[in-house]
């Protein structure tokens, strides 16, 4: 019998697999990645979500819901939806099966049915979004649970109060995001993509997942390393805590405990003696438990993992460069979008998520440069795992400036002034954003604009930034409207390497080319479009990397001159730029990895040769 019932089981679930398979199709007539064909809407992104903060027990919400597109004066949830949506693909991209636009003048809604255990006496039912642009209103069984604005951090509701009796929920979500008309955060969206501008993207564009925890849980974690005292300061933020609790905080190297400390205080200082530092070469993770004990008993507990990393600026041969654990370390990377022709703000698997990371490994870069976008928590995992750099821009919004000279300064421009309305958006969703990556040891430099689009209270903004997290460098305008502010100094130049010039900026700031390059190379059959363009076009391989080999032998002349990092622009082609390393599908890599990675290294050895130099 109870083999009957297992097979039977089985049949159901792989009906069930195929049910979904076959009510779903991806929006034909784009070019799409190699993961494509292995996209399963009932196994899809199934891993977990949030890498800093582990529970063993958690429902994946991804796969085939219902959605309409309705005017944007409704405000009731539907009787009746228009057609399945893959999520967590965006309704314009082709995984979602749907390829359409919505605008701010329409609504999108989505709706699906929930499978909440019903033995859940004294636990609490927590619904967690990675991310939906932009303004979300949830609903469980058609009763308002509340509202997020913002479409790059992640947010929770707790749903207990608003169940039924019974396993079957209904959740329904109301969307409304104004792309390039409203003053929010947007980053490359616009409604009418060309350019350096990208298709709009609306809705859920990262997993859905629910968490059964108890009434006393973990709510988060923050984890700041200090090299030079070997340590690692840990703070909970426990909710429902009760008098008498406590918490254990542990530090583990392997199967070896390398510290501990219980308390019922939520922060520790733990004390990790001879540390392995944190770096591209050697990026060694130590691995974190934290626990909630009542009398004696486990209430709560959670894992989660750090490194003990130091980014610094100090001066070496009378320039300030940007030191690694007390160290010069030339940081080159890409210009990073993070698109993808398929999924457009969400990779199609994990692994297309990884492969990007991997393949700029074996090109010889150990810093990415994520460009006024934020990804998901585990493409920063694979950051931390691989042992990748990464400096964070804050996507951009509620652009316009008026351009003037300004003698004296690297930007022409001045800053923008925005609305009471504009301004706090951008706050709220900064201050949201640096708290949901905080724990991540790769990311090393915080950068609030860039060029200038959207610029406005620089100095106010910068110095907001370095307080909320003096463990980082603050890079205030990538390229934009320069004031003396933050630990960088960053020009854009394009296609020839450039740097800020030492003299007058070197013994305050890092000097960074936080843009240059831009080669293009168009691939036939893995262009998105016909009109495509690079900021200098070539007709083949080989000329392309000649044209990069000699920006490369440029790039050596201003580490010599105390360059401390720089960006070339870009990792893939995108839309109408022909400019990556590699084709937008990333079915062609346009260099040979050993050749570029050969050339990269050439900048890896001038920083030493800098370095030994005497003053």
């Amino acid at each position: 019998m109870k083999n009957s019932f297992l097979i039977c089981l089985a049949a159901l679930i792989v009906s069930h697999s195929f049910a979904q398979k076959n009510t779903w199709k991806i929006v034909p007539g784009r070019i799409t990645t190699p993961w494509a064909d292995s996209v399963d809407p009932s196994n899809v992104l199934n891993e977990y979500p949030r890498p800093q903060l582990q529970r063993k027990d958690w429902i994946n919400l991804n796969g085939l819901w219902q959605y309409s597109i309705l005017p944007n004066s409704d405000e009731q949830v539907p009787a009746n939806f228009q057609g399945n949506i893959f999520v967590p693909f965006a309704i314009e991209s082709s995984l979602s099966g749907v390829g359409k636009s919505v605008g701010k003048d329409s609504i999108l809604w989505y709706q699906r049915t929930i499978d909440v255990p019903v033995k859940r006496k004294g636990k609490r039912i927590l619904l967690h979004f990675g991310a939906i642009d932009w303004r979300s209103d949830v609903f469980i069984n058609g009763k308002k649970v509340g509202r997020h604005e913002g479409g790059y951090d992640p947010f929770t509701f707790d749903i207990t109060g608003f169940l039924n009796k019974g396993s079957k929920q209904q959740l329904s979500i109301r969307v409304w995001d104004p792309t390039d008309d409203g003053p929010q955060p947007r980053g490359k969206q616009v409604v009418h993509p060309e350019g350096i501008w990208y298709t709009s993207v609306t809705g859920i564009w990262q997993t859905v997942w629910m968490e059964i925890v108890p009434q006393t849980y973990i709510a988060f974690t923050r984890q700041t390393p200090d090299v030079d005292k070997q340590t690692i300061t840990v703070s909970a933020s426990v909710d429902n805590l009760q008098p008498g609790d406590e918490i254990n905080i542990s530090a583990w190297k392997g199967n070896e405990k390398v510290a501990e400390k219980t308390s019922t205080d939520t922060a520790e200082t733990l004390s990790i003696n001879n540390p392995e530092t944190w770096s591209p070469s050697q990026p060694f993770l130590y691995d974190l438990k934290l626990t909630v004990t009542r009398k004696g008993k486990i209430i709560d507990e959670v894992k989660s993992y750090f490194a003990m990393r130091k980014i610094s600026v100090a001066p070496e041969n009378g320039i300030q460069k940007m030191m690694l654990n007390n160290k010069f370390l030339f940081e080159f990377g890409p210009l990073d979008q993070g698109w993808w022709p398929d999924g457009l703000y969400t990779a199609p698997t994990d692994n297309a998520l990884k492969f990007d990371i991997e393949t700029l490994k074996e090109m010889g870069f150990n810093m990415i440069r994520k460009h006024i976008k934020v990804e998901p928590a585990r493409w920063y995992y694979y950051c931390d795992k691989l042992g990748m750099l990464v400096w964070q821009d804050m996507p951009s919004g509620d652009l316009g400036n008026h351009w003037e000279p300004r003698p004296g300064v690297l930007g022409r421009q001045t800053d923008k002034e925005r609305s009471p309305e504009s301004e706090g958006y951008y706050r709220k969703e900064w201050n949201a954003i640096m708290d949901a990556l905080y724990n991540f040891p790769s990311i090393v430099v915080w950068t609030p604009f860039n060029e200038a689009w959207g610029q406005f209270k620089t100095i106010d903004i910068a110095n907001k930034t370095k307080q909320k997290d003096p463990s980082r460098l603050v890079n205030s305008a990538s390229g934009g409207n320069y004031y003396d502010v933050g630990d960088i100094v960053d020009l854009h130049n394009y296609p020839d390497p450039a740097m800020p010039r030492p003299e007058i900026f070197g013994a305050k700031k890092a000097l960074v080319l936080g843009e240059f390059g831009g080669l293009g190379l168009p691939v036939a059959e893995h262009t998105w479009q016909q009109k495509n363009w690079g900021y200098q076009s070539f007709k083949s391989n080989d000329s392309l990397f000649m044209r990069y080999n000699s920006l490369i032998d440029h790039l050596q002349e201003l580490v010599r001159k105390g360059l401390s990092a720089a960006v070339y622009t870009q990792t893939t082609d995108v839309e109408g730029e022909v400019n990556g390393f590699m084709t937008y599908d990333r079915k062609v890599i346009k260099m040979p990895l050993d050749k570029l990675r050969e050339a990269n290294e050439k900048l890896y050895n001038s920083a030493s040769d800098s370095s030994l130099k005497k003053k």
